[in-house]
């Protein structure tokens, strides 16, 4: 099957039918209806594993290697003259990535259980994964220009509007998870659903890295310019000296 679709589905039945807990629940459902429910609980299972690997490596993805250009090209066309200070480096900015994705995912998993309070299914995830993003992209938006005690100060400061523009985010990575989903109904187009939400997941992070890169070198702007501003216009140098009454009368009575 298309990226092992196929036998995921197979060892999942395998699995839901090799669990004695459910045997009896498979009896009572089949009862109820005529179709095996597990024919649609292997291939939701198997979507529900898949979506997050997917969210995750098309994050991880757009991170590395995306959103460094995209910041470079915000940079050069909308704010030529902001100094690039290079307060963090690629392999940080990597290793940052990756520690951030391990407690979102942490974080999916312990709250999963939540999910089965309808209204909090709609809200849980959506969070997290705008957590991660707005914790992942607002640094790479900064590694180049800022320095570390910057980013430090503009993550602290904007931290809610950062994490609002995460979740909005989250919210807009839905979409391929329904697109996604969908191939659990339309089984037989699921080879050209898995290209297409991967495709969209791409997107909607590139729009994301985009935007943060607007707001976050916006305040980095704005930041320096009242530093500026505080410290006072550079002087070309030191002040002249004033002579004393002594130097004023002895130079007037110099020949």
């Amino acid at each position: 099957g298309y990226f092992y679709w196929a036998p995921a589905v197979a060892w999942t039945r395998d699995a839901l039918d090799a669990w004695p807990l459910l045997a009896s629940v498979w009896g009572w459902i089949g009862g109820l209806f005529s179709a095996d429910p597990r024919n649609f609980l292997a291939p939701l299972a198997v979507v529900l594993a898949a979506t997050p690997v997917l969210v995750l490596v098309s994050l991880l993805v757009v991170a590395a290697f995306m959103a460094p250009a995209l910041t470079r090209l915000v940079g050069e066309r909308r704010f030529p003259g902001l100094e690039q200070k290079k307060g963090a480096s690629f392999v940080g900015s990597v290793a940052r990535s990756l520690g951030v994705t391990v407690l979102a995912l942490l974080a999916l998993l312990v709250s999963m259980p939540l999910w089965l309070i309808p209204p909090l299914v709609l809200v849980l995830p959506p969070l997290i994964w705008g957590w991660l993003t707005y914790r992942v992209m607002s640094f790479d938006a900064l590694a180049e220009h800022a320095s570390a005690e910057e980013r430090a100060e503009l993550l602290r400061t904007h931290r809610l509007p950062l994490l609002g523009i995460g979740v909005l985010c989250g919210y807009l990575g839905a979409a391929p998870s329904i697109v996604w989903a969908s191939g659990v109904l339309f089984a037989a187009a699921f080879f050209v659903l898995v290209p297409l939400a991967i495709w969209i997941y791409t997107l909607v992070f590139a729009f994301s890295a985009l935007w943060f890169a607007h707001y976050c070198l916006d305040a980095l702007n704005q930041l320096r310019a009242q530093r500026a501003a505080v410290a006072g216009p550079p002087s070309d140098g030191p002040p002249p000296a004033i002579g004393t009454d002594r130097d004023i009368a002895s130079q007037w009575s110099s020949p």
